[in-house]
């Protein structure tokens, strides 16, 4: 069901008129806009990172074993998922992961910044993407799942998010959430990130139940690569001045794939069900109830 951002009106239609007051969201660059004035930038991200974000993600050990996660999260906790949201899709790396594992999938993505929908669409093609922000869903009750992933880290209000997340899921789905863990990793590297906090285990579960959700799985992950991510973090200047995130991706090929292996290593142990207590991420799934 579409709910009108103008006037709060529920409504089943074919486009965005609103019946009640005849609102209709704005069109940007061929996508739909609901929030136009922060289309092109915000506190949350900077969209220069866009592009070389999308250069890098399909060879990054990180971006891959997580997608490779996600597909199994996804595959495992909601099997008979017909339609599925992402919440700050980026440049559509998750999304074109999960629609190469799903073809029946009906996918659609967000994504606060234009900039980011235009990258997103040359992978995704034929998939809904429009311009967002998190804290006003215009949906109650359309998807199955609901994605958010290293997304509420960006976001003051993280706990608006959640409770959007929870209208907009159906009674039965649910959403799947990854997180930066643990305040002592807390750098440069997540003040560049433009992150407004790292999470701790307890901390995020408590905010998914609060918004009304049932926690199905918890553990962290990046569990074996935690010691190397405490090493170099301790070793940060605090002053970010010369830090270059791009920079920070840039991994050599060996260590690339040595790394991509251990967290494939990691995978394996949580899809037998060991859930990690530590790590420098969090995987949370968890369900809306029935009524």
């Amino acid at each position: 069901m579409k709910v009108c951002l103008a006037c709060g009106q529920r409504f089943e239609a074919d486009d965005w008129c609103c019946p009640g007051c005849g609102h209709s969201p704005e069109v940007c660059n061929g996508h739909l806009s609901f929030a136009p004035d922060l289309a092109e930038t915000s506190d949350g991200f900077d969209v220069d990172y866009f592009t070389p974000l999308a250069r890098l993600e399909a060879g990054h050990f990180w971006f891959r074993a997580r997608n490779r996660l996600l597909i199994w999260a996804l595959r495992t906790y909601f099997p008979h998922a017909s339609s599925l949201l992402e919440i700050g899709c980026g440049t559509g790396f998750v999304l074109s992961g999960i629609q190469g594992a799903f073809s029946e999938l009906r996918l659609s993505g967000s994504e606060i910044f234009s900039e980011g929908l235009i990258l997103a669409q040359k992978r995704l093609p034929c998939v809904t993407l429009f311009q967002m922000d998190a804290r006003h869903v215009p949906f109650e009750e359309e998807f199955d799942v609901i994605g958010a992933f290293d997304v509420l880290e960006h976001i003051e209000e993280d706990d608006a998010v959640l409770h959007q997340m929870y209208q907009a899921a159906k009674p039965g789905g649910g959403i799947m959430l990854t997180v930066p863990q643990h305040r002592f990793l807390w750098t440069v590297v997540d003040q560049c990130s433009f992150h407004k906090r790292r999470y701790a285990r307890r901390e995020l579960v408590e905010k998914v139940e609060q918004a009304g959700f049932e926690i199905i799985r918890a553990t962290g992950f990046v569990f074996f690569l935690l010691p190397l991510m405490l090493l170099s973090r301790v070793s940060r200047r605090r002053d970010h001045d010369d830090f270059d995130p791009v920079a920070e991706l840039e991994v050599g090929h060996l260590l690339n794939a040595a790394l991509e292996r251990a967290l494939g290593a990691e995978r394996i142990l949580i899809e037998r069900g060991l859930s990690f207590p530590a790590g420098g991420s969090i995987l949370a799934v968890a369900r809306r109830p029935w009524r």
